[in-house]
């Protein structure tokens, strides 16, 4: 069983609720964060936390390649703790960097540490209308207006980097929309949503028993189908930490 895993993102929404996951299986985690209090509140909860911005690809370099990861677990994501609508296209831009050439860093730096698999962040709510339930083939919304384009396009950019740079086994969550502890929601809203416990457990079940390729992890509704996650990472979307 792999043993080290860098993630990065550990003080995110997903991120806080992995941690414990990963400590209690026995993982040594190492985690990232640009906040020296995070870093100090992440390793009271366990981790080796490193002070680092996915833009430097150099210094993140040096950090992965010295952590000697089996496991790289991208859940970096750049929203603030409200959103305001009136801002969608900023959001969507710099979330699309982050998955652009936050990602394209990150698995750069990955294979030179020697790491053997990556799990990535995606989103679940940008396939093209039409064909629902959708399930991981159906494709996504290319032609979308502004700023969905953006997002469709940094998802795009993403996977794509996360699925095809071997030896990497290259593994996407396509995550509902998050609720629950540390997300600014305590209930679901609207109709692609996961609990945040469940997204993080979907990521540790990814360590361990994913294959190469792409997950829906949603709960179930008319538009989208998690099927593939239940069947093969023996994913359920009723998952909670204990606390």
């Amino acid at each position: 069983m792999s043993k080290r895993i860098f993630l990065a993102g550990a003080a995110g929404a997903i991120g806080r609720r992995l941690v414990p996951l990963l400590v209690e299986a026995g993982y040594s985690v190492i985690g990232t964060t640009r906040s020296p209090e995070k870093a100090e509140n992440l390793r009271a909860l366990g981790v080796e936390p490193v002070i680092v911005d996915v833009f430097d690809a150099d210094a993140l370099a040096r950090i992965v390649v010295n952590a000697k990861p089996d496991v790289v677990i991208h859940q970096l994501t750049d929203l603030p703790a409200s959103v305001d609508p009136t801002k969608a296209t900023e959001f969507a831009a710099r979330n699309a960097r982050i998955r652009g050439q936050g990602t394209d860093n990150l698995v750069r730096a990955a294979l030179a540490s020697g790491a053997r698999r990556m799990i990535a962040q995606s989103i679940a709510w940008t396939y093209a209308p039409g064909g629902e339930p959708h399930d991981e083939q159906a494709p996504l919304d290319l032609d979308a207006l502004e700023p969905r384009r953006t997002s469709v396009n940094g998802v795009v950019a993403l996977e794509t980097k996360t699925l095809q740079s071997p030896p990497l086994t290259g593994i996407v969550l396509r995550y509902g929309r998050i609720y629950g502890p540390g997300t600014g929601g305590d209930a679901a809203n609207g109709s692609i949503t996961v609990h945040v416990d469940a997204a993080a457990h979907a990521a540790l079940l990814a360590v361990e028993r994913g294959e190469h390729g792409i997950f829906n992890i949603a709960e179930p509704s008319g538009e989208l189908t998690s099927a593939k996650a239940v069947r093969t990472l023996g994913w359920s979307p009723a998952f909670r930490l204990a606390k």
